[in-house]
């Protein structure tokens, strides 16, 4: 009989300890995402380097909501490092108070998603932070401020990845390998979305779901929605 392939092993563990241990702080990231589409604002994700993974998740995707957007890194993570380019990024974004934001970063030391976080936290808008938090909280910023990525959500999504992320040793090598970080983020912005669509609903209020362009009527579907949303969400 053929081993079992152990990565798979492991996610299914992950998974679990997700489902039981982020259910309030799922709810609570459910209720902002809701509270922000119904009041005319946005949901708006970011995520640098392999973050970027998540970030795509909740935007521009069949099955997610229309009133989403990624805020893009040009430089895919090259400059995270360097404090004052989430500052230089965020002149060209806007961020409305009605809106919330979704940050994603394992480590959540970097000076590019710190200095999102404070622009968002300056607005006004609610911040949800997708993180490592045992991780995060073992490391030390490298931003001037001296605070890491959790220290400023509103609520925190904890991947629950080991520090590093790579999570499977294998014989033979010093390191492990295979990240858990971006399945986990998925899950559980995807479970978001599921309740905040719930929630929407229970309230009266038609949320804007995209249907897949590859289902028939999608497209046309797609493009009447679009109209109460395009200056919002291809804006940079």
């Amino acid at each position: 009989m053929m081993e079992r392939n152990r990565y798979f092993e492991t996610i299914e563990n992950l998974l679990k300890r997700l489902e039981n241990s982020q259910r309030e702080s799922i709810h609570q990231a459910a209720a902002f995402i809701a509270d922000a589409i119904m009041a005319g604002g946005i949901l708006q994700s970011f995520g640098s380097g392999h973050s970027y993974a998540a970030a795509i998740e909740v935007a521009g995707r069949a099955g997610g909501l229309f009133a989403a957007k990624v805020i893009k890194d040009p430089a895919m993570g090259i400059y995270e490092v360097l404090e004052g380019s989430g500052s230089i990024l965020m002149r060209k974004v806007e961020v409305l108070p009605e809106d919330v934001v979704i940050i994603i970063s394992n480590s959540g030391r970097n000076p590019l998603p710190i200095e999102i976080a404070m622009k968002v936290k300056a607005v006004g808008a609610k911040l949800i932070v997708v993180t490592s938090l045992d991780a995060s909280k073992k490391l030390t910023s490298r931003h001037s401020s001296g605070k890491r990525l959790y220290e400023f959500a509103d609520v925190i999504l904890d991947n629950l990845s080991v520090e590093g992320d790579a999570a499977v040793a294998v014989d033979g090598l010093p390191v492990n390998i295979c990240g858990t970080s971006s399945i986990a983020a998925a899950a559980l912005l995807q479970a978001t979305i599921l309740e905040a669509v719930e929630l929407m609903l229970k309230r009266g209020y038609t949320p804007p779901v995209r249907l897949s362009a590859n289902v028939d009527g999608g497209t046309e579907r797609s493009l009447e929605i679009e109209k109460q949303y395009k200056q919002r969400i291809y804006h940079l």
